[in-house]
Parts: C-alpha cells; structure tokens; sequence
C-alpha cells in the first residue's frame, strides 16, 4: 500500500525564487488547460490538452514555461484531468460521498504545488535534487522506507516549504492489548472511551484571541499594501500553528488507539449537518472529528488484525442502560449523569454511549468477518428427509 512522508525543507534565498517561478508556471499551466476545456465545452483529454501546452510554449506570450522543468507542468494536467474524472463519477453516482463539484481556477494566494515524477528527482544524503532548482536542504525527521515514486513540492499560506513522498509500505504486526474500545467524540471532551478514560482536546483559547485580534488589523489595511501581506502572513502563521497542534494531538491519540485495541469502535456523526448550526460551528470545526476517523480508518490498514468500525447514526446508545439493556428513552443534553431505573447503576452519560458503542462495534466487526470469509461449504446442500414424528398440539 502506498503513503506519503512529509518533510520540512528549508530552500535559499535563490532557490525560493526558482520555486515560486516553478509554482507560477505549475499554476498558468492548470488554468489554461481549465479555460480551454470550458472553452471547447467538454472536457478534451490529457493528449489534447498536452499538444497545447507544446504550441503555447513556442508563443512570444508563454515562452519563459522553458525556463522550469517540463514534468511538474505535465503533472498539472494530470491534476485536472483526476479532477475532471472525479467530478464525472460524482454526477453518475459511481462515486462515494458527498458531490464533487467541477475543477476551478488556481489563486496565487492559496497553498502552491508542484510534483516530480521519478526521473526528475534524486535522493541525496542530507539534500534533495529537484530538476532545475537544486539541491534542497532536508529536515529528516524519520527514515523512508522504500525508494518513493514521486515527490511534491508545496509551499503552505504560512510561507512554509515542504516534501511529501509517495512510499510503498508494508503492514506491520503488532500485539494488540485488548478486544476492543468505544469512543463517544464530544466538544468539551473530545473523546471518552469505554474503558472511562476522558481525553481532553487542545485549548485553543489563546491562539483564537490572536486571530481575532490580526483579523481586525486586516479589516484596515489596504487591500494591495505592504502592510497588509504582513498582517495576513501573520493570522496565515497563527491558524497554522493551530492546525499543527490539533493534527499532533489527533495523530498522537489514533495511533494509541489503533495499536492497542484490534476494534475501534465509532459513531457516524453527521458533521457537514452539524456546523451548520452557528452556535456550535467554532467549536465542532476546531474538534477534528472527521479527520480523527479518517485517521484510524487509514491505520487500521497499516497494521493487521485492525478494525476501525463505525455504527450507525440512529444508534440509540444514549438511550440504554450498558449494563442491564434498559432503554430509558431520549434525555436532554443538560443531563450528564443517568441512574437507570432497572438495575439502579449510575452512569455517566457519556461513558455510557462508549460502552454501547463498544458493543455495536464489536457486534458489526464480527459480522463482517463471518460474512467476509472465504471458505465456502464444502458439500452441497441435500433436502432434508421427511419427518416421521406427528406434531403435537
């Protein structure tokens, strides 16, 4: 299976200029192809769309495309056309998840990228060779663990450079320590397992009060001036701060959670229908919980025997006692302790759902591994001979 390994570049002075030379051309290349093909009507095809980028650089109006690499800007068209492809699926339906909308125009404001394919990079011992912009200084926080097939260049709002490779890897074995764990994903707390441990999120509190105060200062500013660059550059810098935090802190907990449990039970929240509620939309955003179960889904597949379940939305699991099966009915959100009337356990409302989830998740992923397998009966199937007892009434 294939992942990607990011890594922190810090390029010269020089090279800076070649790369935002590199991103500029990445970038005109992109949106040229995108005008044509809105242009002509339907989407033409990488061939059509590669001639064109031939002929456009013999033009007095896009001959400095010669001055960077050629594989960064054919792998732009390769970029519209999976865009173009995945909008496709999404209008018939072949594709999952929500709606893709059509490809649009790249801004020269927002996050630049460029990719090498194999021939036009090369590893060194502490650096990086890109085609026509030179050996790269490499921060390597870990190893690669295979020869990666390609490379990407990306250069962040906050003014960041960065190398993601594309690696093969393999799955690793590791022991797991329990069965299974039930995770409830909340706002104040952001997870409470069923085992009763609470992991609290991130404050952001400060970092948010930064913010506001920059955005202010930008609300004054000329649009165009000096001033104004810098203010953004700012807020770009905090809210990337704060990106880094939360990402860490969701890293850190998923493989936790992956590596010591075989299930790992969550619910389907429907997110995109919660933040439209404006009270909560801050903080549901701030939380992660769509990156967190991307997370453990993605790393279940890296280690064996894993199993990132998600039941279903309409589980009652606030509704019934984990311990005896009574179902109580619908509580408010005010109300975070319950006493069940059957049995006389007081629960936590929270700690409650995570063992209800626990269960239904450890109920599916058993399901899915019996209807899964890949034996079959061996003997066919013979009619039952008729029976010679008389039914009693």
């Amino acid at each position: 299976m294939k992942a990607r390994y990011q890594y922190r570049i810090y390029p010269t002075n020089q090279q800076k200029q070649s790369l935002a030379q590199l991103f500029g051309c990445v970038r005109v290349v992109f949106n040229d192809a995108l005008a044509f093909s809105k242009e002509s009507g339907k989407y033409p095809g990488v061939s059509v769309l590669s001639s064109q980028l031939t002929l456009s650089k013999k033009t007095a109006e896009r001959e400095w495309l010669k001055d960077v690499s050629s594989v960064p800007l054919q792998q732009a068209l390769q970029d519209l056309d999976v865009a173009y492809r995945n909008f496709f699926k999404s209008i018939k339906g072949e594709r999952k998840g929500p709606k893709v909308s059509p490809p649009r125009f790249k801004k020269k404001t927002s996050q630049q990228s460029a990719r090498f394919a194999k021939t036009a990079f090369k590893l060194k011992a502490s650096k990086v060779y890109l085609a026509k912009i030179g050996d790269l200084k490499t921060k390597w926080s870990r190893p690669l663990p295979s020869e990666p097939s390609s490379v990407t260049v990306i250069k962040d709002c906050a003014g960041r450079y960065f190398l993601s490779f594309v690696v093969e890897i393999l799955p690793v074995t590791v022991e797991p320590e329990n069965q299974g764990v039930g995770v409830d994903l909340g706002i104040k707390t952001f997870a409470v397992l069923s085992t009763g441990e609470k992991v609290s999120s991130p404050n952001y509190d400060k970092l948010n009060r930064k913010i506001r105060r920059e955005q202010r200062k930008l609300a004054r500013r000329i649009k165009g001036s000096k001033r104004r660059e810098r203010v953004r550059l700012r807020i770009a810098k905090l809210q990337a701060r704060k990106a880094d935090i939360r990402k860490d802190f969701l890293h850190k907990l998923s493989t936790r959670l992956v590596r010591e449990n075989s299930v790992v039970a969550l619910e389907d929240l429907n997110v995109s229908g919660m933040v439209k509620n404006r009270c909560l939309a801050r903080a549901i955003s701030e939380a992660g919980w769509g990156t967190f179960r991307a997370m453990c889904e993605a790393k279940s597949t890296v280690i064996e025997d894993r199993q990132t379940v998600v039941i279903s939305r309409w589980e009652p699991t606030s509704q019934i006692c984990s311990g005896c099966g009574y179902r109580w009915g619908k509580l408010d959100l005010s109300v975070r302790e319950v006493v069940c009337l059957n049995c006389g356990s007081m629960h936590c409302r929270d700690g409650n759902a995570a063992k209800n989830i626990e269960k239904s998740g450890l109920e599916l992923a058993q399901d899915s591994n019996w209807t899964g397998r890949v034996c079959k009966t061996g003997l066919p199937a013979m009619p039952a001979e008729p029976s010679t007892c008389l039914d009693v009434a």
